[in-house]
């Protein structure tokens, strides 16, 4: 009986609230996110800053998901392509009070009427003129709701604020202004700051994290993920003085996704990006803090509270900019604050959020040979030499100028668990990833490498992408969905998935998890047991997460949908029978 009177009093909550505009979006709703007070609302990327991903709405549940239908649909813009090919739709609608705001890949804002629960009114788009020429990557993975503004962060280097009732740029600032330098993950509103990453590492640039003003768009703190000389970490880049003895200057760490916030201790919690040259380390010898690792800074001042290094070295392409779900848990008797991540170099780690101690980690992928596991003290990896400044986790498996042509590794060079978002489900206590099973063969320079990827003999510096090497499609390639318990770090369940996945995870109380697929489908999914209840195909490429709402007192799922960048489905896993897929950019909007 509590049950049901609970579910009448926040529907009823529901539809006071969305019939019509809600409140301006304050620091103390974006901090209450996740209660369910905003239960109709999906404020910020993640929902509420633990990036749980998680909604309390349960009328779509594992009853009723069988019915759920096609409420409308949504066209979108952004195809124009770049040097390096179509912009891809990446992002999370944000929706409160059944307005939705989405952005394309190109990073324009679309405020969007979805009060009526039967079409979606597009109400303004504010497009930013971006040099579509210019520019070699062009992804965006959402935008930020604050007070009476909506902000974009855009991938020539500047965020903008719009008016949220006209769509008029209130301001604009050049952030990130270096060759090569942009933006790409979705702007974090914390204590009225906007909080951004530099997210073109790739391109031998140097990854941070910046917070500027909200009403105003002035910096107020900036952190370099590569130290300079001098600085904690520098010892780190070892640059070599016949080569690159300025290496930490291109040297990456991109922080090219959003990151998870600790209210209570002020932490901001980010993943960051793959040492640059990417697949040489040579070029750039030792540790290279603090890129593939978990740092937390203080949201007040940006300055370094801890940090936890995943891949010392790295020469796979396993950076770390994937979600940290902040989840408090009994572990052994003793309650812990968690940060809980499934590593893009397949293996699902626990920390402690409050000093990033290592407490555990799993592998989750099937096939892994980087190393033979992880060190159960330290979370290093096993084979991890402290006196090398170039790490040989197994012998024979590592990238060397005078090696083979080619080195085999597993997981794929684009993970495991990529940058799209994984899930948490408080009321079953389980943590959620989609993910990539396969390898890839990683060749150095040369032919073999593609002309995109340039090697260090013909790098021309800062702002071109440098690689160092490229990869090669080996054996099949598919995916899997995964739950794991935090408090054990063991895995519950697992499921096949017949293509690898490109785009994250909702988790509901109506005990259900969706997700999209390579080939167009889209699905939803027993969050105990991981069976397949619904699906439908949509004939789109699936790379942007689900997220769900309510309006006119009802619940929906939406997803955009469409394809682009580097386009997974023709390029990185070689599955020819996707080649002909078109693009197609499109916000579904799914209900009862």
């Amino acid at each position: 009986m509590f049950r049901v009177v609970c579910a009448l009093v926040l529907m009823a909550g529901l539809l006071a609230f969305t019939r019509s505009q809600a409140a301006d979006v304050t620091d103390a709703r974006l901090k209450n996110a996740a209660s369910d007070a905003e239960a109709g609302n999906w404020l910020t990327v993640h929902r509420s800053y633990d990036a749980h991903r998680f909604s309390p709405l349960t009328e779509i549940n594992k009853d009723t998901v069988k019915n759920l239908k096609l409420a409308y649909a949504v066209p979108l813009g952004g195809w124009e392509p770049s040097e390096l090919g179509y912009p891809t739709l990446q992002g999370t609608p944000l929706a409160d009070g059944g307005f939705l705001y989405v952005s394309d890949g190109w990073g324009s804002i679309y405020k969007i009427d979805g009060r009526s629960g039967d079409r979606g009114r597009v109400v303004w788009k504010a497009s930013f003129d971006v040099d579509h020429e210019q520019l070699r990557i062009s992804a965006n993975r959402g935008v930020a709701l604050w007070e009476n503004l909506v902000f974009s962060n855009l991938s020539d280097g500047r965020v903008v604020a719009v008016d949220d009732a006209t769509g008029e740029i209130v301001w604009e600032k050049a952030v990130a202004t270096d060759p090569g330098e942009g933006f790409t993950g979705a702007p974090l509103i914390v204590e009225g700051k906007i909080i951004v990453g530099q997210s073109m590492g790739d391109f031998a640039t140097r990854g941070f994290l910046a917070a500027l003003d909200a009403r105003t768009g002035n910096e107020l703190w900036r952190f370099y993920v590569i130290p300079a000389p001098g600085e904690p970490g520098s010892e780190t880049w070892q640059c070599p003085k016949d080569g690159n003895p300025e290496c930490w200057k291109t040297g990456g760490g991109g922080a090219w996704a959003t990151g998870s916030y600790d209210p209570d201790n002020k932490l901001l919690i980010v993943g960051t990006g793959n040492p640059v040259p990417m697949f040489d380390p040579e070029y750039r010898p030792g540790d290279n803090l603090y890129t593939n690792s978990a740092i937390a800074l203080d949201v007040e001042t940006g300055k370094l509270v801890w940090y936890f290094q995943y891949t010392p070295g790295d020469y796979f392409d396993f950076d770390e900019t994937g979600v940290h779900l902040l989840i408090d848990r009994e572990i052994n008797g003793e309650d812990r604050k968690v940060v809980a991540h499934f590593g893009r170099n397949g293996f699902f780690y626990r920390l402690d959020r409050t000093n990033g101690s290592f407490i555990g980690a799993k592998q989750y992928v099937d096939k892994l040979n980087w190393t033979e596991g992880i060190d159960p003290k330290t979370g290093t990896p096993l084979g991890y030499d402290p006196s090398a400044s170039i790490q040989e986790y197994v012998k024979g498996i590592v990238p060397r100028r005078d090696g083979p042509d080619r080195v085999t590794s597993c997981p794929h060079v684009q993970g495991g668990v990529n940058y799209w978002p994984t899930a948490y489900n408080p009321d079953l206590k389980l943590a959620y990833g989609a993910s990539i099973e396969a390898c890839q063969d990683i060749v150095l320079g040369g032919e073999g490498a593609g002309e995109l990827f340039a090697a260090y003999e013909d790098f021309q510096g800062e702002g071109h992408i440098f690689l160092g090497g490229g990869v090669a499609v080996n054996g099949p390639q598919k995916g899997s969905l995964l739950a794991y318990n935090v408090a054990t770090g063991e895995q519950v369940n697992e499921a096949a998935l017949p293509y690898p996945n490109y785009s994250g995870l909702l988790a509901t109380r109506g005990n259900l998890l969706f997700t999209g697929h390579l080939d167009g489908e889209f699905s939803a999914y027993d969050a105990s047991s991981l069976e397949q209840l619904w699906r439908v195909n949509l004939g789109v490429e699936f790379q942007a997460p689900p997220m769900t709402f309510a309006a006119n007192g009802k619940q929906f799922i939406a997803i955009m949908g469409g394809g682009g960048g580097l386009e997974p489905s023709k390029n990185s896993f070689g599955l020819s029978e996707l080649g002909n897929m078109e693009h197609a950019y499109i916000l579904w909007v799914f209900g009862l």
